[in-house]
């Protein structure tokens, strides 16, 4: 049985098919990625998996019950939490803060440490969550994401802005939140090296549908997506891509 099951999805925008007829099976404690031009319908995908969208037809299953059209909060509530393009944080609030107010009364203080060390944040967890660095703030986005204990994490561009380091240091947090912490991950990404270091297999969306799923060299190397995302073919690398 599938972890999360995405089955014939869709969902329309007046003429706009934005997902079409959208099929996926993630498996327990894997971690995937999601790629495809902006306006795929990649974002309102992840929108139909936490609620807050319905799709017009088909289905969404996680740990083998309907949760299809469900409020937000719900969704949340079984284990599904989403990362936003832009972070949502309590800017007022110390870096800690967020994490004690996300976590409620599951957290306790030091589960709070483990986030802060594991989130590269332990240094400012002080510090008004405001005055942070971009990066730092898509950290402790997913941290406050861990707080609330999740089984399933959705990240939508989680180095959109970060520096070549930064992006590098948030491969290395996203492996070790999946491989040591057995969460199961599916992430949109438009940075291709970043995608490429994560080593995991890949999706690429084409006008709301699935055109191609495989690892990173087999899709890098199919025709269809070259013409489709990836632009004028180059001759294949012998070294990894850069983060930037």
């Amino acid at each position: 049985m599938p972890f999360l099951e995405l089955k014939s999805l869709v969902r329309t925008f007046g003429g706009l098919r934005a997902v079409d007829d959208f099929s996926l099976d993630l498996s327990e404690g894997s971690l995937n990625a999601l790629v495809g031009p902006n306006g795929c319908g990649k974002s309102t995908l992840f929108n139909l998996i936490t609620g807050n969208l319905r799709p017009d037809s088909g289905t969404v299953r996680f740990q083998g019950r309907d949760i299809t059209g469900l409020p937000p909060y719900r969704i949340a509530r079984r284990g599904i939490g989403r990362k936003f393009q832009v972070p949502a944080i309590f800017d007022e609030l110390t870096v800690r803060e967020n994490l004690v107010v996300a976590g409620r009364r599951r957290g306790d203080d030091a589960e709070i440490s483990r986030i802060l060390t594991q989130t590269r944040l332990s240094a400012a967890h002080q510090d008004p969550a405001g005055e942070l660095a971009h990066g730092q703030k898509q950290w402790l986005e997913i941290g406050i994401l861990l707080a609330q204990r999740p089984s399933l994490i959705l990240l939508d561009e989680p180095t959109a802005g970060m520096t070549p380091a930064e992006t590098e240091a948030t491969v290395d947090l996203i492996l070790e939140i999946n491989e040591r912490q057995n969460i199961t991950i599916l992430v949109i990404e438009h940075n291709m090296g970043f995608i490429e270091h994560l080593a995991c297999p890949l999706h690429v969306m084409s006008k709301g549908k699935r055109l191609k799923s495989g690892d990173f060299a087999s899709i890098r190397g199919d025709e269809d997506v070259h013409e489709l995302y990836f632009g004028r073919r180059e001759p294949a690398a012998a070294e990894a891509q850069p983060y930037a």
